[in-house]
């Protein structure tokens, strides 16, 4: 298994639906929607219909982080999420 490297990182300037999902996905640690599939192999993202923000997420150590469908990502976390570039 291969796992796909970034070619570079910045930071999220300001709140989207996207920086959510990367603020949920970085909490569970793993870097974006990507490395999730690349290492849970087979696993589907489970997303709340009507956001599409991330509903549950396996962490390595196989337990679960469930989410809200309400925005969880605070104002004074989102400089803290890193958006990569493939």
């Amino acid at each position: 298994m291969t796992l796909t490297k970034p070619k570079s990182m910045t930071r999220a300037q300001g709140w989207t639906a996207e920086v959510e999902n990367l603020f949920r996905f970085q909490q569970a640690g793993y870097r974006d929607e990507l490395e999730y599939l690349q290492v849970k192999q087979g696993a589907m993202v489970d997303k709340w219909p009507d956001t599409g923000f991330v509903r549950k997420l396996q962490r390595r150590d196989n337990t679960y982080y469930y989410y809200s469908k309400k925005r969880e990502c605070q104002e004074g976390e989102v400089y803290k999420v890193k958006v990569y570039a493939y």
